[in-house]
Protein backbone atom coordinates (compact mmCIF):
# COMPACT_ATOMS: atom_id res chain seq x y z
CA UNK A 1 0.00 0.00 0.00
CA UNK A 2 0.95 3.93 -0.44
CA UNK A 3 1.43 6.49 1.68
CA UNK A 4 -1.56 7.28 4.68
CA UNK A 5 -3.81 9.52 3.13
CA UNK A 6 -6.18 9.45 5.93
CA UNK A 7 -5.91 9.54 9.60
CA UNK A 8 -8.22 9.39 12.70
CA UNK A 9 -6.63 10.11 15.75
CA UNK A 10 -8.68 9.65 18.81
CA UNK A 11 -11.80 11.18 17.36
CA UNK A 12 -14.44 11.24 20.06
CA UNK A 13 -18.49 12.30 19.20
CA UNK A 14 -20.86 12.41 22.17
CA UNK A 15 -24.82 12.77 22.05
CA UNK A 16 -25.26 14.28 25.32
CA UNK A 17 -24.17 11.53 28.08
CA UNK A 18 -23.63 8.55 25.43
CA UNK A 19 -20.17 8.35 23.78
CA UNK A 20 -21.12 7.04 19.99
CA UNK A 21 -17.20 6.94 19.25
CA UNK A 22 -14.88 6.97 21.78
CA UNK A 23 -11.46 8.32 21.42
CA UNK A 24 -10.84 6.52 17.43
CA UNK A 25 -7.64 5.92 16.02
CA UNK A 26 -6.78 4.66 12.78
CA UNK A 27 -5.14 5.62 9.23
CA UNK A 28 -6.00 4.40 5.54
CA UNK A 29 -3.41 4.24 3.09
CA UNK A 30 -3.42 4.68 -0.82
CA UNK A 31 -4.76 1.84 -2.80
CA UNK A 32 -6.70 0.26 -0.23
CA UNK A 33 -9.81 -1.19 0.97
CA UNK A 34 -10.62 -0.76 4.25
CA UNK A 35 -13.45 -2.59 5.86
CA UNK A 36 -15.25 -0.65 9.31
CA UNK A 37 -17.30 -3.32 10.86
CA UNK A 38 -19.31 -4.32 14.37
CA UNK A 39 -22.40 -4.73 15.36
CA UNK A 40 -25.21 -2.26 15.12
CA UNK A 41 -24.80 0.62 17.16
CA UNK A 42 -21.37 0.52 17.46
CA UNK A 43 -20.42 3.38 15.75
CA UNK A 44 -19.21 3.28 12.28
CA UNK A 45 -21.72 5.72 10.15
CA UNK A 46 -20.73 7.80 13.19
CA UNK A 47 -17.56 7.80 12.07
CA UNK A 48 -18.04 8.39 8.51
CA UNK A 49 -20.35 11.10 9.37
CA UNK A 50 -17.09 12.34 11.44
CA UNK A 51 -14.78 11.73 8.36
CA UNK A 52 -16.76 13.69 5.80
CA UNK A 53 -17.88 16.62 8.19
CA UNK A 54 -21.39 16.05 8.73
CA UNK A 55 -21.22 15.53 12.42
CA UNK A 56 -18.25 17.83 13.98
CA UNK A 57 -16.19 15.69 16.26
CA UNK A 58 -15.74 16.85 19.80
CA UNK A 59 -12.47 15.81 20.46
CA UNK A 60 -9.32 14.29 18.52
CA UNK A 61 -8.04 15.15 14.75
CA UNK A 62 -8.76 14.26 11.20
CA UNK A 63 -6.24 14.50 8.73
CA UNK A 64 -6.30 14.18 4.82
CA UNK A 65 -2.94 13.97 3.15
CA UNK A 66 -1.45 15.42 6.21
CA UNK A 67 -4.22 18.98 6.22
CA UNK A 68 -6.37 18.89 9.16
CA UNK A 69 -9.72 18.63 8.17
CA UNK A 70 -11.84 17.66 11.65
CA UNK A 71 -13.44 21.42 11.23
CA UNK A 72 -14.19 21.49 7.72
CA UNK A 73 -17.59 21.41 6.04
CA UNK A 74 -19.17 18.88 3.80
CA UNK A 75 -18.44 20.88 0.87
CA UNK A 76 -14.76 21.51 1.49
CA UNK A 77 -14.23 18.28 2.38
CA UNK A 78 -15.88 16.68 -1.34
CA UNK A 79 -13.54 19.41 -2.97
CA UNK A 80 -10.14 17.70 -1.31
CA UNK A 81 -11.27 14.74 -2.87
CA UNK A 82 -13.32 12.97 -0.30
CA UNK A 83 -16.82 11.69 -1.55
CA UNK A 84 -19.44 9.36 0.23
CA UNK A 85 -22.47 7.24 -0.31
CA UNK A 86 -25.35 7.01 2.33
CA UNK A 87 -26.95 3.67 3.92
CA UNK A 88 -30.40 5.13 2.64
CA UNK A 89 -30.93 5.97 -0.92
CA UNK A 90 -31.17 9.73 -1.83
CA UNK A 91 -31.61 10.16 -5.46
CA UNK A 92 -33.25 12.32 -7.21
CA UNK A 93 -36.12 10.25 -8.03
CA UNK A 94 -37.70 12.14 -10.59
CA UNK A 95 -34.72 12.94 -12.58
CA UNK A 96 -33.09 10.81 -14.94
CA UNK A 97 -30.19 8.41 -14.19
CA UNK A 98 -27.50 10.57 -15.94
CA UNK A 99 -28.91 14.14 -14.40
CA UNK A 100 -28.52 12.19 -11.09
CA UNK A 101 -24.99 12.10 -11.93
CA UNK A 102 -24.84 15.25 -13.27
CA UNK A 103 -25.64 17.07 -9.91
CA UNK A 104 -22.10 15.91 -8.77
CA UNK A 105 -20.48 17.56 -11.49
CA UNK A 106 -21.80 20.93 -11.16
CA UNK A 107 -19.81 21.66 -7.61
CA UNK A 108 -16.61 22.99 -9.81
CA UNK A 109 -19.26 24.35 -12.74
CA UNK A 110 -19.48 28.32 -13.07
CA UNK A 111 -22.22 27.55 -15.66
CA UNK A 112 -24.95 30.24 -15.96
CA UNK A 113 -27.80 31.60 -17.67
CA UNK A 114 -26.14 33.68 -20.19
CA UNK A 115 -23.59 30.75 -20.77
CA UNK A 116 -26.50 28.55 -21.47
CA UNK A 117 -27.98 30.67 -23.88
CA UNK A 118 -25.03 31.85 -25.83
CA UNK A 119 -22.97 28.49 -25.99
CA UNK A 120 -19.87 30.00 -24.00
CA UNK A 121 -17.16 27.44 -23.79
CA UNK A 122 -18.17 27.52 -19.88
CA UNK A 123 -21.42 26.01 -21.53
CA UNK A 124 -18.43 23.50 -23.27
CA UNK A 125 -17.38 22.71 -19.81
CA UNK A 126 -21.04 21.30 -19.09
CA UNK A 127 -20.98 18.87 -21.68
CA UNK A 128 -17.44 17.73 -21.04
CA UNK A 129 -19.14 17.13 -17.80
CA UNK A 130 -21.79 15.49 -19.39
CA UNK A 131 -19.26 13.10 -21.02
CA UNK A 132 -17.70 12.37 -17.81
CA UNK A 133 -20.54 10.97 -15.89
CA UNK A 134 -21.32 8.74 -19.30
CA UNK A 135 -17.73 6.79 -18.21
CA UNK A 136 -19.01 6.96 -14.92
CA UNK A 137 -22.26 5.25 -15.61
CA UNK A 138 -20.94 3.36 -17.87
CA UNK A 139 -18.34 2.20 -15.13
CA UNK A 140 -21.45 0.75 -12.96
CA UNK A 141 -23.04 -0.76 -16.35
CA UNK A 142 -26.11 2.09 -16.69
CA UNK A 143 -24.67 3.75 -19.36
CA UNK A 144 -27.62 1.96 -22.13
CA UNK A 145 -30.10 3.31 -19.04
CA UNK A 146 -28.71 7.03 -18.92
CA UNK A 147 -32.39 8.14 -19.86
CA UNK A 148 -34.58 6.33 -17.44
CA UNK A 149 -35.94 7.83 -13.95
CA UNK A 150 -33.44 6.53 -11.44
CA UNK A 151 -36.94 5.83 -9.55
CA UNK A 152 -37.65 3.32 -12.25
CA UNK A 153 -34.58 1.35 -11.42
CA UNK A 154 -34.39 -1.37 -9.69
CA UNK A 155 -33.17 -1.22 -5.74
CA UNK A 156 -29.80 -2.74 -5.87
CA UNK A 157 -29.30 -0.51 -9.98
CA UNK A 158 -30.01 2.62 -7.47
CA UNK A 159 -27.42 1.29 -4.89
CA UNK A 160 -25.00 1.62 -7.79
CA UNK A 161 -26.13 4.91 -9.45
CA UNK A 162 -25.59 6.48 -5.41
CA UNK A 163 -21.61 4.85 -6.39
CA UNK A 164 -21.85 6.81 -9.04
CA UNK A 165 -22.44 10.08 -8.24
CA UNK A 166 -19.99 9.70 -5.71
CA UNK A 167 -17.48 9.13 -8.21
CA UNK A 168 -18.60 12.02 -10.81
CA UNK A 169 -16.59 14.50 -8.31
CA UNK A 170 -13.51 12.43 -8.83
CA UNK A 171 -12.58 11.57 -5.60
CA UNK A 172 -9.30 10.21 -4.50
CA UNK A 173 -10.92 8.35 -1.53
CA UNK A 174 -14.12 6.91 -1.40
CA UNK A 175 -16.67 5.99 1.78
CA UNK A 176 -19.41 3.80 1.07
CA UNK A 177 -22.08 3.18 3.79
CA UNK A 178 -23.57 -0.41 3.19
CA UNK A 179 -23.42 -0.43 0.16
CA UNK A 180 -24.20 -4.56 0.10
CA UNK A 181 -27.64 -3.93 2.09
CA UNK A 182 -30.41 -5.51 0.56
CA UNK A 183 -28.81 -6.47 -2.46
CA UNK A 184 -28.96 -10.03 -3.72
CA UNK A 185 -26.20 -12.23 -4.44
CA UNK A 186 -25.63 -11.44 -7.94
CA UNK A 187 -25.70 -7.33 -7.34
CA UNK A 188 -23.08 -8.09 -4.80
CA UNK A 189 -21.28 -10.02 -6.74
CA UNK A 190 -21.53 -6.95 -9.26
CA UNK A 191 -21.12 -4.93 -6.44
CA UNK A 192 -17.42 -6.21 -5.60
CA UNK A 193 -16.67 -6.04 -9.16
CA UNK A 194 -17.29 -2.58 -9.14
CA UNK A 195 -15.15 -1.58 -6.00
CA UNK A 196 -12.30 -3.56 -7.71
CA UNK A 197 -12.50 -0.99 -10.83
CA UNK A 198 -12.47 1.67 -8.62
CA UNK A 199 -9.56 0.90 -6.78
CA UNK A 200 -7.90 0.29 -10.28
CA UNK A 201 -8.86 3.56 -10.81
CA UNK A 202 -6.24 4.77 -8.02
CA UNK A 203 -9.43 5.40 -5.91
CA UNK A 204 -8.76 4.20 -1.79
CA UNK A 205 -12.10 2.76 -0.81
CA UNK A 206 -13.59 2.52 3.14
CA UNK A 207 -16.34 0.54 3.27
CA UNK A 208 -18.97 -0.07 6.25
CA UNK A 209 -20.49 -3.04 5.61
CA UNK A 210 -22.51 -6.23 7.67
CA UNK A 211 -22.42 -8.63 4.34
CA UNK A 212 -19.09 -10.39 6.21
CA UNK A 213 -18.33 -12.55 3.09
CA UNK A 214 -17.60 -9.29 0.59
CA UNK A 215 -16.00 -8.01 3.49
CA UNK A 216 -13.50 -10.76 4.31
CA UNK A 217 -12.95 -11.10 0.48
CA UNK A 218 -12.28 -7.98 -0.88
CA UNK A 219 -10.65 -5.80 2.05
CA UNK A 220 -7.15 -4.91 2.63
CA UNK A 221 -7.43 -4.21 6.37
CA UNK A 222 -10.07 -4.33 8.87
CA UNK A 223 -10.96 -2.42 11.70
CA UNK A 224 -13.46 -3.55 14.31
CA UNK A 225 -15.66 -1.30 16.52
CA UNK A 226 -17.69 -2.05 19.26
CA UNK A 227 -19.75 0.59 21.76
CA UNK A 228 -17.96 2.81 19.74
CA UNK A 229 -14.17 1.60 20.39
CA UNK A 230 -11.88 -0.11 18.36
CA UNK A 231 -11.62 -3.75 19.37
CA UNK A 232 -9.24 -4.89 16.71
CA UNK A 233 -7.63 -4.14 13.68
CA UNK A 234 -5.54 -6.48 11.05
CA UNK A 235 -5.98 -8.78 8.06
CA UNK A 236 -9.46 -10.60 7.30
CA UNK A 237 -7.62 -13.51 9.07
CA UNK A 238 -6.30 -11.89 11.84
CA UNK A 239 -9.79 -10.36 12.51
CA UNK A 240 -11.41 -13.71 11.76
CA UNK A 241 -9.43 -15.12 14.95
CA UNK A 242 -10.00 -12.26 17.19
CA UNK A 243 -11.34 -13.75 20.33
CA UNK A 244 -12.96 -10.16 21.12
CA UNK A 245 -14.08 -10.02 17.73
CA UNK A 246 -15.88 -13.58 17.83
CA UNK A 247 -17.28 -13.26 20.66
CA UNK A 248 -18.56 -9.16 20.02
CA UNK A 249 -19.67 -9.78 16.58
CA UNK A 250 -18.40 -12.52 13.88
CA UNK A 251 -19.91 -15.47 15.95
CA UNK A 252 -17.79 -18.81 15.42
CA UNK A 253 -18.21 -19.61 11.91
CA UNK A 254 -15.29 -17.44 10.62
CA UNK A 255 -13.03 -18.51 12.72
CA UNK A 256 -13.40 -22.04 11.66
CA UNK A 257 -13.92 -20.93 7.86
CA UNK A 258 -10.31 -18.58 8.45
Amino acid sequence: MGNVCLKAEGITKTFGGLKAVDSLSFEVREGEILGLIGPNGSGKTTTINMLTGLYPVNAGRISFYGKDISSSKPHEINRVGMARTFQNIRLFQSLTVRKNVMVARYHDSRVNLLDVLFGSRRNKHLAMCEQGCDEMLELIGLKDKADWYAGGLPYGRQKCLEIARAMATHPKFLLLDEPAAGLNATEINELKEIMLKIRKMGVTILVVEHHMDLIMEICTRIVVLNHGKKIAEGTAKEVQNDEEVIKAYLGDQYQKNA
